[in-house]
């Protein structure tokens, strides 16, 4: 069955708070219980808003959603602002059928020839091996461990930082032959 991937609208939110709402898909997350349609829908109203860099986007399939991704800036650090943070979820019964992989590449497509990220990074429970390893097929690479990083079902919880640098980072293209240093066609008259 064809995944269609577009940006999310905030009529998708009911859907989405279903997805964030199943255990299964909140464990892996940093998503709390009972998530609410309402706080889906400001949130992707206010991702439209002039000026906003985040990429929220959604996976269907035979006009479901069953998956959700973003991008969202890795703070408001001046210097910061080649970085990007990616969070990614699937429906549990979507999950190992190629959802996951159409989101990451159209998250990684959009960083690398539109938005021109130079980093992404994102962190990841250490026991979730299925999106490890989707993240690894991607580019990403361990970065480190962080410990007791989040309060999951009670317990805190280990995750590993990961990153992904741009595998081909923008350039300016060599200059066109008959232009001069300054850009000025070599042989033209000045007036």
């Amino acid at each position: 069955m064809t995944i269609a991937i577009r940006r999310a609208r905030p009529d998708d939110a009911a859907a989405i708070a279903r997805m964030m709402d199943d255990p299964a898909v909140y464990a892996g997350l940093m998503q709390m219980p009972y998530a609410s349609a309402d706080a889906h829908r400001t949130r992707l109203t206010e991702g439209q808003a002039p000026g906003k860099v985040d990429l929220l986007l959604v996976a269907e399939r035979a006009g479901e959603i069953v998956g959700s991704s973003g991008l969202h800036p890795a703070g408001l650090a001046i210097r910061r602002r080649h970085v990007m943070s990616l969070g990614i979820s699937v429906v549990t019964e979507a999950q190992g059928q190629g959802v996951g992989s159409a989101l990451m590449a159209a998250m990684c497509d959009y960083a690398d020839r539109w938005m021109g990220v130079l980093r992404i990074e994102l962190t990841v429970y250490v026991d979730n091996a299925r999106a490890i390893a989707l993240y690894r097929k991607f580019g990403f690479a361990m970065e480190g461990r962080h410990r007791g990083y989040a309060l999951r079902d009670g317990q805190y919880a280990d995750v590993f930082a990961m990153a992904r640098l741009h595998p081909a980072p923008p350039t300016i293209a060599a200059a066109e032959s008959g232009a001069g240093e300054d850009g000025a066609i070599v042989g033209a008259e000045t007036p």
